[in-house]
């Protein structure tokens, strides 16, 4: 829980996966753990989602359909430099040299399909705690 202007908020996490059995784990997993947690599975209506809502982590898939997550990433961190410090990447092992350039470039969590539950939520909790 975060206290904003004297109000308690819980902290609410995005999920931007086309994955969607992985990504309602994950949501339920971090639900119970008391996150708010929004599941969007298009990088496109992600960029939407960020634009209207305060967040406090992004899991973040890597290889999408249509926006793939290194072109979301870039966007939120030009839109919003503060929450593009606080991604967690996932990717498949067989789309990792894709995305070897991007990975190199950044110093964020990055997870390998097939990735723990109990990975990503530390991985989460840890990002989302950042100031």
């Amino acid at each position: 829980m975060e206290t904003v202007n004297g109000t308690s908020r819980k902290r609410h996490v995005l999920i931007v996966d086309d994955d969607i059995s992985l990504a309602w784990s994950l949501k339920e997993s971090l639900e119970h753990d008391g996150y708010d947690a929004t599941i969007v599975p298009d990088g496109g209506l992600a960029l939407k989602f960020v634009l209207a809502h305060q967040l406090d982590a992004v899991v973040c898939d890597l290889q999408m359909y249509g926006v793939e997550g290194d072109l979301f990433y870039a966007t939120v961190g030009r839109t919003n430099p503060f929450l593009a410090r606080r991604f967690v990447f996932i990717i498949g092992l067989d789309a990792r040299s894709q995305f070897q350039k991007f990975l190199d470039s950044v110093e964020l969590p990055v997870l390998c399909k097939p990735v723990t539950l109990d990975a990503l939520r530390g991985e989460v909790m840890r990002v989302a705690e950042r100031n």
